[in-house]
């Protein structure tokens, strides 16, 4: 079958092009750039390059359908909720075209896109979660900052949003330890979101749950522990290992995908101290960018979701190596860069020690594997590199 993967520079993309091309498939890498990481995989048979999709949604999906009517029955594999979210949105046109799509019903992917929606469902189920308030409008700002139990996260209500024509993202996270430090928080954050949620800071380590549905039912599953984050502050695992399912995190974790209905992968995130119970954080209703670490644990999501597509289900799967450690190089530095800038303004956690830090990220582990970096596929290691130079010299951050 051909597969089309899409976000070619996203490290879920290089894992999903290793994976679907070692199951036998041919594999086509796509990028709003002439070239990614993914597409420099020996694993691609060839490389596309479409319109940005927040700039022009139109020339994006008709770039899509026309590489799909030459080549029909192509799987079409977004990676990030800027291409999930027009892919969906247009799906009939694609599906018309010739395409394969592995997604939920567009109104429960917009259900799971949306964290107020997500948040709400999770407490209906008996879920904790942090205490959330949403803000949609200045004057609702003034009201709510007098009343909040800080310190507080701003989150956009989506990641990614349509707005006239073009997808509009969101941005990370803010933080705020007062009243003051709220009201400029939400006017930085309300200028590129529709609606800001706002949560209390809950404590505690990042953990996921992993998991491939078909229409609200299990078929494979996957955990992991984060040992260092990209964002210290608690965002992208830059080094994590397999572990064993968290029941609790497990039964909420499927509680809210089979209410969902989900169609396809999906991470579940949570925050946890030891002996508390998890608290729901989001869904992520696409592939993560951990990714790699599944498969090299024998998860392999991105073949198994290629089996659905083609055969419309397959057996539940169970099982996978716990102890795998894997690690993302550039990630890794990030996180020693940001450990060594300083802690972002009220930011209410304590911060990694620098000297710590870097004597951790040059330790070296001994039977870790890379993200990106296969001595038999080496390029999307180098191409990961020179992606992130490019954007920081293009102040992309």
């Amino acid at each position: 079958m051909n597969v089309l993967i899409l976000d070619g520079n996203q490290n879920q993309a290089v894992a999903s092009a290793r994976s679907l091309a070692r199951a036998g498939h041919t594999v086509f890498v796509g990028e709003t750039s002439t070239w990614s990481k993914a597409g420099w995989s020996r694993s691609s048979s060839g490389s596309i390059q479409y319109p940005p999709p927040n700039t022009n949604i139109a020339a994006f999906l008709e770039s899509i359908a026309s590489f799909v009517r030459r080549r029909p029955g192509t799987l079409v594999l977004p990676m990030t909720e800027a291409t999930t979210l027009p892919i969906s949105t247009y799906r009939d046109s694609l599906l018309k075209a010739g395409a394969r799509l592995v997604l939920p019903d567009h109104s429960d992917l917009l259900r799971a896109f949306d964290k107020d929606e997500t948040t709400r469902l999770a407490a209906s189920l008996g879920i904790a979660i942090p205490r959330t308030t949403l803000v949609g409008t200045p004057e609702q700002a003034q009201a709510s900052a007098p009343t909040l139990n800080y310190p507080v996260v701003l989150k956009p209500r989506a990641s990614e949003e349509l707005s006239a024509g073009m997808v509009r993202t969101a941005g990370r996270p803010l933080y705020a330890r007062n009243a003051a430090e709220f009201i400029a928080a939400y006017r930085a954050m309300s200028a590129r979101a529709s609606a800001v949620l706002v949560q209390e800071f809950v404590r505690g380590d990042g953990t996921g749950y992993f998991a491939l549905m078909h229409h609200g039912e299990l078929r494979a599953e996957f955990a992991h522990q984060r040992i260092r984050d990209v964002h210290p502050t608690g965002s992208g695992s830059a080094v994590r290992v397999s572990v064993e399912l968290h029941p609790e995190i497990r039964r909420a974790s499927l509680a809210i995908l089979s209410s969902l209905r989900w169609h396809g992968v999906a991470m579940v995130e949570y925050r946890k101290l030891p002996g508390s119970a998890p608290v729901f954080m989001e869904v992520n209703g696409r592939f993560w960018h951990s990714l790699p670490l599944s498969c090299y644990a024998g998860v392999d999501f991105p073949a198994l979701l290629a089996r659905m597509a083609e055969s419309g289900d397959i057996p539940p799967t169970s099982g996978y190596k716990t102890g795998v450690r894997c690690r993302w190089l550039l990630g890794d530095a990030r996180h020693l860069l940001e450990v060594w800038q300083g802690p972002p303004p009220g930011y209410p956690e304590t911060f990694p020690g620098r000297l710590r830090t870097l004597i951790d990220v040059l330790m070296p582990v001994p039977g870790t594997y890379h993200d990106l970096f296969q001595w038999k596929d080496p390029l999307p290691e180098l191409g990961d590199w020179i992606y992130t130079l490019q954007r920081a010299i293009g102040g992309h951050g």
